[in-house]
């Protein structure tokens, strides 16, 4: 197996086999951190192609951590932040979601946040995929990437006060998608057993 350091060598030598090897490994990785953004699988698969270009053309930047066992880990956030910088610029590009209504601070609704537990992967995709585009967003770029309220609002060119209330009404609707989601697992469920 090969390693990951030497691959990332190989990559600022400019070998093509290094860069292939980087590509199938963190190819899955970059995808999902797209997928979160967008639901078109083809313009996700493309924006991939761009994220690896960006990633091998600025290789050189990349800041190796000082505990080699964590070069995994900081490589992949930095692919992560590399992906969702890239979908959110195509987003912007396409203005998808750029009608946003301006919120003065009074109106942030303000609620508990309860954790959710013991969802798998794909739940928590198909919950994130029926948020609408602009909550799917700033959540993810929120709760997910951790971008700060200060940062969504530069990237997205919007108010800091609708990027809270964004992430606001996002969690509200997850909740809401979950409860239903369960409710509807519970009933499916007794349905079964009285059978």
């Amino acid at each position: 197996m090969f390693k990951l350091k030497d691959d990332l060598t190989g990559c600022l030598k400019d070998r093509n086999n290094h860069k292939e090897r980087i590509y199938k490994r963190f190819y899955g990785y970059a995808m999902a951190v797209i997928m979160r953004y967008l639901n078109d699988r083809n313009d996700a698969e493309e924006l991939v192609n761009d994220c690896f270009i960006k990633i091998f053309k600025n290789i050189s930047q990349f800041n190796y951590p000082t505990d080699p066992a964590q070069l995994d880990s900081a490589f992949r956030g930095w692919i992560a932040r590399i992906s969702s910088r890239t979908a959110i610029d195509f987003l912007r590009t396409k203005k998808t979601f750029l009608y946003i209504e301006d919120v003065g601070p009074d109106n942030e609704p303000y609620t508990d946040i309860n954790v959710i537990s013991r969802l798998n992967a794909e739940d928590i995709l198909k919950l994130l995929n029926a948020l609408p585009e602009i909550h799917r967003i700033i959540f993810n770029m929120y709760e997910i990437d951790g971008f700060s309220h200060d940062e969504i609002s530069e990237t997205l060119n919007i108010p800091v006060s609708s990027s809270r209330v964004y992430l606001t009404r996002a969690k509200t609707k997850l909740r809401s998608l979950y409860a239903k989601d369960i409710n509807a697992s519970c009933a499916a469920k007794r349905t079964y057993e009285i059978s």
